[in-house]
């Protein structure tokens, strides 16, 4: 109960400094900036035309992503840290997607220091780097190229924002068990609008046809109402998402 206590507290602290610092950033660049950059990436399906745009985004991502009030590198870090049940310092955290290093940093405060990072853009990877976070960096086009790691050495694997439609295949889930030792832990996330339901369908399918297979247990699965700011013209206020955690059997 005391521990639980003090990670929602530290989840206080953060969210307060985010929006102070989205606050700062506001006057540089807008929420209707912002919109315009998440839709213009709908038209990118080509997974190269993919990573050209988080290039080209990079720049801009971690004042973007504040002011669409996106949640899921918290919730997810803070998913973690409640059920690990290892030692925090010692284990090492395989961060797929990891972009310019917002789980990490999330997970840092909460008490993890060993990263292994993962992403298909340069430019996030670039960033990612200037974090000190990670001990190792990795260039992936995930569903296309292997995951660049040894299996069955990650006491912990997470991946968000990089499990929804239009981004990779949900049949990556397989490799993210494979990096994690047994016993492990899997953290995913996706989002639970519209555009997105199909995939959601097809990922949760997935995970219980690997719970059946007895490669993971379901840990817990969060609904959370309101994961982001809605971008969509169809949609207003917030759009749902969800964190899922497995352990490797």
């Amino acid at each position: 109960m005391v521990r639980a206590q003090q990670v929602l507290l530290l989840r206080w602290f953060i969210l307060s400094a985010a929006a102070t610092l989205s606050g700062v950033m506001v006057d540089a660049r807008s929420f209707a900036d912002v919109r315009n950059v998440i839709l213009s990436a709908h038209k990118n399906v080509q997974a190269e035309d993919k990573v050209g745009f988080y290039n080209d985004w990079a720049v801009n991502y971690e004042q973007d992503v504040a002011l669409l009030d996106y949640r899921a590198p918290l919730l997810a870090a803070e998913c973690i840290a409640l059920f690990f049940k290892g030692n925090q310092e010692q284990a090492v955290i395989l961060d797929v997607a990891c972009g310019t290093g917002l789980v990490s940093s999330h997970l840092r405060r909460l008490g993890f220091h060993q990263f292994v990072g993962v992403d298909g853009s340069e430019k996030m990877l670039d960033l990612a780097k200037k974090t000190g976070f990670y001990q190792e960096l990795h260039q992936c086009m995930l569903g296309r190229d292997p995951l660049p790691v040894q299996n069955d050495s990650y006491d912990i694997v997470v991946i968000v924002g990089a499990l929804s439609v239009g981004h990779v295949p949900v049949a990556v889930i397989r490799e993210l068990w494979q990096a994690t030792k047994p016993g492990g832990y899997i953290c995913m996330t996706t989002r639970g609008n519209g555009d997105n339901l199909k995939y959601k369908t097809e990922l949760e399918h997935m995970m219980r046809m690997m719970e059946e297979e007895q490669r993971w247990n379901c840990i817990t699965v969060s609904e959370v109402e309101e994961w982001e700011k809605a971008v969509a013209e169809q949609e207003s206020g917030y759009i749902p998402g969800v964190v899922y955690l497995y352990q490797r059997t």
